[in-house]
This record gives structure tokens, sequence and C-alpha cells, in this order.
């Protein structure tokens, strides 16, 4: 396994469920944490809970490019660069098609793949200069398999799935790694707002999917984990 102490970690969106349950196993291994989040009171209590420095807690809406690069400058004036970036940021609309709006899937398109392809222009250069670090997405399973009023969705979904593959094929001659992590139902904050019907009790918890994000982080450089896949026993979609 891999010796996760003093390296440089970022986690995109540690206020959210699986962002905050990774964090704090992240930080028990020793880790040198840099969170963001669009929540800054919530973001400011979690790094109190972790003393986690105040200049290595950055305010972060990933659909705008600029305060992307911004933040990747001041972590950069800080470290040379991120050996672990955690993208655990996304939004989920969950509405039948004919009930979805241009600002739905704008929305769903700026933050689920806009932003991760934000983040991947912004970091992978410095990993690419060291020709080492691991990136850790987020997409679901609905980036493998499609759902009913998921459209949007799984669209963005989709759309991760492809670029970060595609930006594999660049990375041969390092050894940089790009793991993307599907996770069924899991019982975090995303469900609160959505009109469907879910047995929640069932699902994988938010301790769980971070515990599985902790694991990643541990591999060794020697190989790549490319895909895993953790959803609820009882409703396995692929």
């Amino acid at each position: 396994m891999e010796i996760l102490a003093h390296k440089n970690v970022l986690i995109i969106g540690a206020t959210g469920g699986i962002g905050r349950e990774a964090a704090k196993l992240l930080k028990q291994s020793q880790v040198n944490l840099f969170l963001t989040s669009r929540k800054p009171d919530e973001l400011n209590q979690l790094g109190t809970s972790l003393d986690v420095p105040s200049d290595q807690l950055f305010r972060l809406d990933v659909t705008q490019s600029a305060d992307v690069n911004k933040v990747a400058e001041a972590i950069h004036q800080k470290v040379e660069k991120i050996d672990i970036l955690i993208n655990a940021s996304g939004i989920g609309i969950i509405k039948p098609i004919e009930k979805l709006t241009d600002e739905d899937f704008d929305h769903s398109v700026d933050v689920n793949l806009k932003g991760t392809f934000y983040l991947l222009r912004a970091f992978l250069p410095g990993m690419k200069a060291a020709k080492k670090g691991l990136i850790i997405n987020l997409p679901g399973v609905l980036g493998k398999t499609p759902m009913a009023g998921a459209a949007a969705y799984a669209a963005t979904k989709y759309g991760v799935n492809g670029l970060t593959k595609s930006v594999r094929e660049e990375l041969r001659r390092t050894q940089v790694r790009i793991t993307n992590l599907y996770l069924g139902g899991t019982d975090t904050a995303f469900w609160d707002d959505i009109e469907m019907k879910v047995n929640r009790d069932k699902f994988v918890t938010a301790k769980e999917a971070g515990r599985a994000v902790w694991f990643l982080c541990q591999q060794p450089s020697s190989g790549v984990v490319s895909e895993m896949v953790l959803q609820p026993f009882n409703h396995q979609a692929i």
C-alpha cells in the first residue's frame, strides 16, 4: 500500500457527504490537505475540525474556469504539485425529459462536465511535469448505465467517463493515474431535494463511500485501479 503521510491531497467538494468522510480518513493518514467547497461556513467548520490551515481552504465554484485557475495558482505557490486530486463535486437533477429546463441541463453540464475539465486542465500540468500523481473522479454508475429521469445527469457523467479516459491516453508516458469510482445509490444530501421514491436505508453510506476513496488513494503507484464500482447490494445497476 502507498504511504500517504505528507502527500499533498486536494479534495474538491469537501463539505459534501463523501468528500467530508474522505477528508477525515485522509487527515488520519497525515496527508497535507487542501479543501474546497461552495459553502464557506461549512468549509471553515470542517477545516477547524480537521486542523487544516485557513490558507488551505478555498471557496470554489468549479463552473468558473478563472476561479479554478486562481485556486490552482494559490496552491502551487505553497506546494510544487498536488499528489492526489479527488473530485467529489457534482450535482444531480432528476426529472423527466419534458420537465428539464434549459437552465437544468446547462447547469448540469457546467458543474459535472465542464468543472471536471477545468480541474484537469489546471492541475494536470504539475503532475505531468513530475510524471506522477493520482486523480480520482466520481462519475457514479450513471456514467456507465442510464436511468429513467436522469437524462441531464447521465449525459454529463457519460461525458466525464469519456473525458477522463481520453486524457488517460495522454498520460501513458507518465505515472499519472486516473481512477473513476462508480458509486451507486449513496446516502448523502444529493437525494434531499430529489422527488423520487428511494429506500435510502439500503444505500451505500457516505462513510463507506469515503472509505472507498481512501482505499484508492493507498494503491501502489506500480499499478492503477482504472475503475472501481461500489453500489447497494439490493440495487446493482451494473
